[in-house]
């Protein structure tokens, strides 16, 4: 049997998922019929095509419904039933996230039982937001642990959670396909000094990225703003809940800057206009301790040294590749010292370590992982 078509499910609008949109790209080029469905919003079109990929955002009519607790669980199974009913005669359904696996388990229980499920785990998902109660831990665990059992293959994002779920499920390994960008040969920019006035003799250290709690927003505020000097600067560059506050310190402090979100086809040049990119995710739930962030790959691809919270997975790829500085705590203290190791690093070796980096990490080698999970559905 050839298993051509796939419909790939993501509950958000996809306007900004790069992994779901490289995965369905990589299809494609393979031959796969692919299909992305999500969910729609306005003002993005209810059809639609990115970069050659068809995206269907299904239209709710719950949508503008209260946003009550027992309400957003109606318009989620209105969401589920939109899908089924279009989509279930497809071969394969790749599920993005915990959330929308269960379409693929129904589909293949109930209306389709040759389909096959991808079940691509984008976080450690049973505790992927920060302090999350222990009961909600363990539903989602449950939950899991039902529907993972039908899935012909899993894949995840980091190598520690492909080992938790190992265990947890006691399941194959699932095969580990790193949120990557694709390879680029990188030239170095300076769009930041020239567009926010940052003078030459200061060093400028980028945090890209959700502007959201949890990942050391508040931290990385606290530390630029207790600098007594002005030689290194913050540039926050993204949108999210926090991107108010960002703002305000902007106005105060002059070594704090922000920048809104750029389209991911020009991010990596603003990316190379920094010195040093940022990841301080708290340790706050075990996704941050195990986690592999596309933004970490990104300072990579871009050629600029990281520094990085003490967090198992950061702590180890920049350690044992030596491409920055890890915080010893994960306060402003410790962030402060970071940043003053990170100066005295010899650059020279900084870069060829980088370098090497890059051409392993990158969405060229992830893609023969996944374009081999799929030839494995025969």
């Amino acid at each position: 049997m050839y298993l051509k078509k796939i419909t790939s499910v993501v509950l958000n609008n996809f306007k900004n998922d790069s992994r779901v949109l490289k995965e369905n790209i990589s299809l494609k080029k393979a031959g796969y019929d692919v299909q992305v469905v999500a969910l729609h919003e306005e003002p993005l079109q209810e059809y639609d095509e990115i970069q050659n990929i068809p995206v269907h955002r299904v239209k709710l009519k719950s949508r503008g419904w209260s946003k009550h607790k027992l309400v957003q669980v109606l318009k989620y199974f209105e969401f589920i039933y939109r899908v089924v009913k279009h989509y279930k005669n497809s071969d394969i359904f790749h599920c993005n996230d915990l959330n929308t696996l269960p379409i693929g388990v129904l589909i293949k229980k109930f209306f389709n039982r040759d389909a096959r499920i991808v079940y691509d785990a984008h976080e450690y998902e049973i505790n992927d937001t920060p302090n999350e109660s222990k009961y909600k831990i363990k539903i989602k665990y449950f939950f899991e642990k039902f529907l993972i059992k039908y899935a012909d293959k899993v894949i995840t994002v980091s190598d520690s959670i492909a080992n938790e779920y190992s265990k947890m499920y006691n399941i194959e390994k699932p095969a580990l396909v790193l949120n990557t960008p694709p390879y680029k040969i990188i030239e170095k920019k300076d769009i930041f000094r020239e567009t926010l006035g940052i003078q030459e003799s200061q060093t400028i250290f980028l945090y890209q990225g959700g502007l959201s709690k949890g990942r050391g927003i508040e931290i990385l505020l606290e530390a630029f703003k207790s600098m007594n000097h002005e030689n290194a600067v913050i540039v926050f560059m993204g949108y999210g809940q926090l991107e108010n506050l960002i703002i305000e310190e902007s106005k105060e402090y002059k070594n704090i800057y922000f920048y809104k979100a750029v389209s991911p086809d020009v991010l990596l040049d603003y990316t190379s206009s920094a010195d040093f990119g940022i990841l301080f995710y708290e340790n706050s739930c075990l996704n941050h301790y195990y986690c592999s962030p596309n933004k970490m790959f990104e300072y990579l691809m871009a050629e600029i040294p990281v520094i990085v919270s003490n967090l198992y997975e950061m702590k180890r790829l920049v350690e044992s590749n030596k491409i920055g500085i890890v915080a010893k705590e994960n306060n402003p203290d410790a962030l402060k010292v970071a940043i003053e190791e990170a100066a005295k690093l010899d650059k020279d070796e900084l870069k060829t370590n980088i370098q090497k980096l890059k051409t392993i990490y990158n969405w060229e080698q992830q893609e023969k992982v996944l374009l081999e999970v799929y030839k494995g559905l025969i």
